[in-house]
């Protein structure tokens, strides 16, 4: 009996993925439900397990290949010899992630000095003259091809039929035959040498989630029109009714009840009042989606080591406890390495925290192509000017604190960004929280 491993569909966004390590070897017998490899999505790294015991046969993809889901990667023979299958009745791996890393690292080559190129045809040779599955380019590749500005037509194509792998392009650069598709361009300055590594400096591998990070938050600003407004809000009727049900709170759920699940309820009515800032807008496919439903993505530290984004599903249809309890639970398991793929994505709306750390005023990354991210900052008390009952104005100590708003100016226009913050504002120092808490 033969069975074939493929790609597996790692959350439903998920369109492709990375081998990033064989755990299991050719010739090496294989357990059900054992780890056999590491695959790296544009979201997590993931362990997958073996959907049978076998023998570790063939290795159809190596590691640092992208393949698309469905893809086979590899052939496990042996196991149970009651019955036999062809290949196409072989059974698909559909993996459940069994662990998401946050740390991974991994070495990337760097290019040798270029050499003298030779003329290239054309279009580039595929090894067998099998040209089938030339035109299928990941976006990895795409990306890459992009950032050094290389004709893929030139790129020998390794992958079959003669598809063009991330290796490939590595390849092709290294060799210095990408030098001969330059134009000619005014040369651009040279950059200064690096700083060399002196005495306690330590020089590491940049993590797998930081290189995501890094890629994603640099993607985010060359495509959206980032433009930032804030408010400032009165908290004082929030933290009154805070206060009253604080050690009530904490004993009935066993943490503390913060400012944020107030926050995410206004934001939740301040959606539906103005749908625009929790659509999704994709130029380069001419589409624009508008989200009768609120997805909210809370942002979560990691411990200082990087920053995911969790998936409140049916954020707009909960209460203030629902949204506390759900975003308290998402974020926990986002720090103890307990979120699939599904879990970071579909957001249409989301907010980051950076208050509890001390902060005055932020403006976030939208994460794209969402149109907008909600800042929630430190909230302390302050002297402001309050107007009293009969008129007057006084002085009085309250609780205040900054809403910000980062958004996306392709999307809508400044008054409703303003309009939607006052809306949250609103909310804040004027909604009747104990009966949220009732």
């Amino acid at each position: 009996m033969s069975v074939t491993i493929t790609m597996p569909q790692l959350g439903e966004t998920v369109t492709e993925g990375t081998i990033l390590e064989w755990i299991k070897q050719i010739g090496e017998t294989v357990s059900e439900d054992e780890i056999i490899v590491e695959i790296s999505t544009d979201k997590v790294d993931t362990e997958v397990p073996s959907p049978a015991a076998g023998v570790l046969s063939e290795i159809l993809v190596a590691a640092g290949e992208t393949v698309e889901v469905g893809t086979a990667i590899a052939i496990l023979t042996g196991g149970d010899d009651s019955g036999s299958e062809t290949a196409d009745d072989a059974p698909v791996a559909e993996a459940v992630p069994a662990v998401v890393e946050v740390e991974v690292t991994e070495a990337k080559p760097t290019p040798p000095a270029p050499v003298a190129a030779s003329p290239q045809p054309a279009v580039a040779a595929v090894p067998g003259g099998d040209t089938s599955r030339r035109g299928v380019v990941s976006p990895v590749v795409r990306k890459l091809a992009a950032e050094r500005g290389l004709d893929l037509a030139m790129v020998p194509g390794s992958g079959e039929g003669g598809r063009i792998t991330r290796k490939d392009v590595e390849t092709f650069i290294s060799s210095g035959a990408a030098i001969s598709q330059a134009p000619p361009a005014t040369p651009a300055p040279t950059p200064p040498p690096p700083m060399p590594a002196g005495a306690g400096s330590d020089v590491q591998e940049i993590p797998r989630l930081r290189q995501r990070i890094a890629a994603n938050m640099r993607s985010a600003k060359d495509t959206a029109a980032h433009v930032w407004t804030s408010v400032e809000v009165d908290f004082e009727n929030v933290e009154r009714v805070r206060q009253n049900h604080r050690a009530g709170f904490k004993a009935a759920e066993g943490y503390s009840l913060t400012y944020l699940p107030f926050i995410a309820r206004a934001t939740m009515d301040a959606l539906h009042a103005y749908p625009v800032v929790n659509s999704q807008f994709d130029l380069d496919a001419n589409s624009w989606t508008f989200n009768r439903f609120v997805n909210l993505g809370i942002a979560v530290d990691l411990n200082q080591t990087g920053l995911v984004v969790v998936n409140v599903n049916g954020a707009d249809s909960m209460t203030l406890k629902g949204l506390a309890r759900n975003m308290r639970s998402m974020a926990v398991a986002a720090r103890d390495s307990k979120v699939g793929p599904d879990d970071l994505t579909g957001y249409t709306f989301s907010i980051t925290n950076p208050g509890p750390f001390g902060s005055f005023m932020s403006a976030p990354i939208i994460p794209v192509p969402n149109a907008a991210i909600l800042s929630t900052d430190t909230v302390t008390k302050r002297p402001v000017v309050v107007e009293l009952p009969d008129g007057s104005d006084a002085i009085a100590i309250r609780h205040v604190g900054y809403l910000g708003l980062s958004w996306d100016h392709r999307v809508f226009d400044g008054s409703t960004a303003v309009l939607f913050l006052d809306r949250i504002k609103k909310n804040l120092e004027s909604w009747d929280w104990e009966q949220e808490l009732s």
